[in-house]
């Protein structure tokens, strides 16, 4: 079902008005969860790769 584009809009203004927004201290603290759990991913795989491709040398040397 088509709708008009002034229907739709009137729509989404009664959504976002139902919609529960986050505190400014909601939204730091999520924020430095998620640089922390990056980093934290971003070292993980910086460290796997690093041994796999000493691991992958050592393996191609010797042959």
């Amino acid at each position: 079902m088509a709708t008009t584009p002034v229907t739709f809009l009137k729509e989404v203004r009664d959504e976002l008005q139902k919609v529960v927004w986050p505190t400014r201290d909601e939204i730091i603290r999520l924020t430095g969860v998620v640089i922390l759990v990056s980093a934290l991913v971003g070292i993980y795989l910086g460290g796997a790769d690093y041994l796999l491709t000493k691991l992958i040398g050592l393996i191609v040397t010797k042959h």
